[in-house]
């Protein structure tokens, strides 16, 4: 095998550690945040540096497939966890789970599912949910679904944006309030309000430190 930069060396030690601690690798993002890397390009080059050298393996392109050379395969706790997609921006008219709108996946807790089918995960942007314990940056995992029960905390597709909001729909309008005194609520007509725009119902909520 060819020698290792020292970047190379601490990308592969963080990555063994988190599969030794954790059960798992960590997210290229993840990568990228320990090694002071900001693109996902960036943490990708040394990847392919590890594989070209002979350090690395990695079954497909999926962050969570990365495991070192001699180390045992079967890192991940299967009766624990469970595999999912995380959602960046959603394309209105497009299915939440279309491929290009899949960022990366990620591990959570079966337990979180609870009863769920079909679930997804999804990267909380802005402060609008804060009095509900919801920051900018956490991971809300989602049952995917199009419709939700009032109060509940519901992901919706809004013009462009999909937002996260608490869903009470009122005899003419749907109102999606926020946990925030700083946000207004939002008002959308019920003959504007489509069924697809629901696009999950809140299981669960994932903070990385």
């Amino acid at each position: 095998m060819q020698g290792l930069t020292k970047r190379q060396q601490m990308v592969l030690a963080f990555i063994s550690q988190s599969i030794s601690d954790r059960g798992y690798p960590p997210t290229l993002r993840e990568i990228g945040t320990h090694m002071g890397i900001r693109s996902t390009n960036g943490v990708n080059d040394h990847l392919r540096a590890l594989e070209r050298k002979g350090y690395l393996k990695r079954e497909d392109m999926k962050s969570r497939a990365l495991r070192p050379v001699g180390m045992d395969p079967v890192v991940a706790d299967t009766s624990r966890s469970i595999e999912l997609p995380l959602v960046g921006r959603v394309v209105p008219g497009a299915p939440v789970l279309r491929e290009e709108h899949i960022v990366e996946n990620i591990f959570v807790d079966r337990s979180m599912l609870g009863d769920a089918r079909e679930a997804f995960a999804f990267r909380v942007r802005g402060d609008a949910m804060t009095l509900a314990g919801i920051q900018d940056g956490d991971i809300m995992i989602l049952r995917k679904q199009m419709f939700a029960d009032r109060d509940a905390i519901a992901l919706v597709l809004v013009g462009d944006d999909a937002t996260l909001r608490y869903y009470q729909p009122e005899k003419e309008h749907i109102r999606l309030m926020p946990a925030n005194p700083a946000y207004a609520p939002i008002l959308v007509r019920r003959e504007d309000f489509g069924p697809t725009q629901i696009l999950g119902v809140a299981l669960g909520l994932m903070r990385r430190y």
